[in-house]
């Protein structure tokens, strides 16, 4: 798979907005965002009024990149939540939550969706009391993950976990930080996610090819 090496924070000022590519870094003086708060490149400050085609892409990239995902991925889980009953869409950001990457950085393990996915392949976590180092792991309902017995005394888990203790938790996870562990209680919906972006163009995107 393909490895982004540029700078991250070039990701959030294409997109026009914080991405928390870089966890806390993004709430502070030294986001990028707030520095030039313009399109990376040559012709950043340029204003270009985007198509409709162009509208649907950014939607779909701003998405791929909130979540780090590759682009093979993103379209295995739209294809996915297309064939299930429901609403695509909702479908769609039901998959992208339910990642085990995603639910321990929800959880405050890992300052960002990156760190929080190198910390579940170097096998710091488990599901229902087995080892799992697989980021893409799909969490069901009634599943519970926590952070392995061995690896409490981690620097870089208790770092990410006292930099996140004031960090809410969405309603989808019961949370408890003593123990570093969460179960999903329910299944996440899209109201849960805190990510600006209009969804039905990534539908419509998707549904011309």
């Amino acid at each position: 798979m393909a490895r982004y090496t540029d700078a991250v924070c070039k990701k959030c000022r294409r997109e026009g907005s914080k991405l928390f590519l870089k966890g806390e870094r993004c709430n502070t003086a030294k986001c990028a965002i707030d520095r030039r708060s313009y399109a990376p490149g040559q012709h950043g400050k340029n204003r270009v009024k985007l198509s409709e085609y162009g509208l649907q892409l950014r939607a779909k990239q701003k998405t791929k990149t909130y979540y780090r995902v590759s682009e093979s991925q993103f379209r295995k889980y739209y294809e996915e939540a297309f064939r299930r009953e429901g609403v695509t869409s909702d479908m769609l950001f039901e998959q992208l939550e339910l990642r085990l990457d995603n639910v321990a950085y929800r959880m405050g393990v890992g300052a960002s969706r990156a760190e929080a996915r190198q910390l579940v392949g170097y096998e710091m976590l488990e599901v229902n009391g087995r080892k799992v180092n697989i980021p893409s792991y799909m969490l069901k309902v009634g599943d519970v993950v926590r952070v392995r017995d061995s690896k409490k005394d981690n620097k870089a888990i208790v770092a990410s976990m006292e930099a996140n203790k004031l960090k809410a938790v969405p309603s989808w996870l019961e949370m408890n930080k003593d123990k570093m562990e969460a179960k999903v209680v329910r299944k996440p919906v899209r109201e849960d996610v805190d990510l600006e972006v209009q969804e039905n163009l990534i539908v419509e995107l998707y549904s011309k090819n």
